[in-house]
C-alpha cells in the first residue's frame, strides 16, 4: 500500500520563494545572507501554522549552502544541502524545548555548541517552542546565547513571545510572523488542489481558509479531511456539511425576511437552523458577521474588507444595495447585545428569537 503523506508535509515550503505571505521576513533574511550580516541569535514568533519553523529550516539550509543562486536561494545540489534534505546533516540541529526544557538539556546543548561544524561554515541550532524552557534553563542558556562561538547561530521559534524573559529577547533579532490572509490561503489551496488533481468549488476553498483562522497548516489539514470525505470532486455543500458551517444562503434569506418585517418566516428559518444541529450562539455570531459584511459592501472603499469571492461577493453587493445603513447598524447593535447576554440567559432560544423579532421591527418603525 502506498504511503500517504499529509498535504501540510508534502507541500511544506523548501525555499524562501515558496513561503506563503511572509515576504518582508524572507527578503530580510535573504539580504542578511547576501550581505554576510548574520546575527548570532534570531527569534521567530507568531501564531501556529504560519511558517516559523519552516522558515528557520530554510534559513539554516541557505546559510550553509556552498553555491547560492542569484536570488539567494539554496542550490539543493551541494553536500550541505543534500545532507540537510536527507535528514543527515551534522551542522543543523533541531531541539524541541517542550520536551527538553530542563537545565541538564541546556547544559548538553552548550557543550555541543563548542564543537565546530564538520562540512559547512556554521553550526545552526533551531529551538522550537522556546517559551517552554524552565526559568532555570533560560538562565543557563543566557551566557551561551550572548557570547556563542563564531561558528554558532541560534534560531528560536515560539508562539508565545510574552513568556520569554526580557534578557533572552534583548539578545535576539526578533521577527514577528503575520497571520496568513484568507485570499493567500485560498490561492495556495488552489495550487495544492490542482497538483493533487482535485476539483474544488472556489466558495468551498474560501470556507476552508476562513475556518483555518490564518494558519496554513490548519488549512491543509482541513483540505485533506474534506478530500477524504468527498473524493476528487469537492463542492461547497460538501465543505459546509463536513465542517458544520452554516450556509451563507440562510443569512441572505433571513435578512430578506427581516427587511419585509416577516416575523413568522424569520422564526421558522431560525427553527430550521436549530433542527440542523447548530447552536444559537453560533447562529447569532454568524448573523452579526453577515451584517458586518453587508456594512462594508455599502461603500466602494471598504468592499475590499469582504473576505469572500466569486458569486457570494456579488450576492453581498446586491443585498447591501437593498439595505438601509440605519437598519444594518441597529441590527448589528441588537445582535451584539444578544451575543453578550447569551451565556447568562436561562432561556437562550427565546433570547435569540426576541432579537430577531426586534430586527424585523426596525424597518416597520421607520415606515
Amino acid at each position: 500500500m502506498e504511503n500517504f503523506i499529509v498535504s501540510a508535509r508534502k507541500y511544506r515550503p523548501d525555499s524562501f520563494k515558496t513561503v506563503v505571505a511572509q515576504e518582508s521576513i524572507t527578503s530580510t533574511l535573504k539580504n542578511a545572507i547576501k550581505s554576510k550580516q548574520l546575527a548570532h541569535a534570531y527569534l521567530f514568533c507568531g501564531p501556529r501554522g504560519i511558517g516559523k519553523t519552516t522558515c528557520a529550516r530554510i534559513f539554516a539550509k541557505t546559510i550553509n549552502c556552498f553555491n547560492l543562486t542569484d536570488d539567494t536561494e539554496a542550490c539543493n545540489e551541494c553536500e550541505s544541502c543534500k545532507s540537510f534534505n536527507s535528514n543527515r546533516s551534522f551542522n543543523i540541529h533541531e531541539l524541541d524545548a517542550a520536551s527538553n526544557n530542563s537545565v541538564d538539556d541546556i547544559r548538553n546543548l552548550t557543550d555541543q555548541v563548542r564543537i565546530p561544524p564538520q562540512i559547512a561554515k556554521y553550526s545552526i541550532y533551531i529551538i522550537d517552542e522556546v517559551h517552554m524552557l524552565s526559568a532555570s534553563a533560560f538562565n543557563a542558556f543566557l551566557k551561551t546565547l550572548e557570547e556563542p562561538p563564531a561558528h554558532a547561530i541560534f534560531i528560536l521559534a515560539t508562539t508565545e513571545k510574552h513568556k520569554i524573559i526580557p534578557t533572552i529577547l534583548s539578545r535576539c533579532q526578533i521577527f514577528d510572523f503575520n497571520r496568513i490572509r484568507i485570499e493567500d490561503i485560498t490561492r495556495h489551496l488552489e495550487y495544492v488542489a490542482k497538483s493533487e488533481g482535485v476539483s474544488v468549488e472556489p466558495e468551498g476553498l474560501n470556507i476552508i481558509a476562513q475556518k483555518a483562522d490564518g494558519a496554513m497548516r490548519d488549512a491543509l489539514s482541513i483540505f485533506d479531511q474534506i478530500v477524504s470525505f468527498s473524493g476528487k470532486e469537492v463542492t461547497y455543500k460538501d465543505v459546509i456539511s463536513n465542517l458544520n458551517v452554516l450556509d451563507y444562503d440562510y443569512y441572505f434569506k433571513l435578512v430578506d425576511r427581516l427587511l419585509k418585517n416577516n416575523v413568522p418566516d424569520t422564526l421558522l428559518t431560525f427553527n430550521e437552523i436549530l433542527n440542523h444541529g447548530f447552536d444559537g450562539h453560533h447562529f447569532i455570531n454568524g448573523l452579526a458577521g453577515h451584517l458586518r459584511d453587508l456594512v462594508v459592501c455599502k461603500d466602494q472603499v471598504t468592499v475590499q474588507l469582504l473576505e469572500v469571492g466569486g458569486e457570494t461577493k456579488e450576492k453581498y453587493k446586491a443585498q447591501a444595495s437593498n439595505c438601509d445603513s440605519d437598519f444594518l447598524f441597529d441590527a448589528l447593535k441588537i445582535a451584539t447585545e444578544c451575543d453578550l447576554q447569551y451565556k447568562a440567559s436561562q432561556n437562550k432560544r427565546l433570547l435569540v428569537e426576541l432579537a430577531l423579532i426586534r430586527m424585523a421591527q426596525l424597518t416597520l418603525k421607520k415606515k
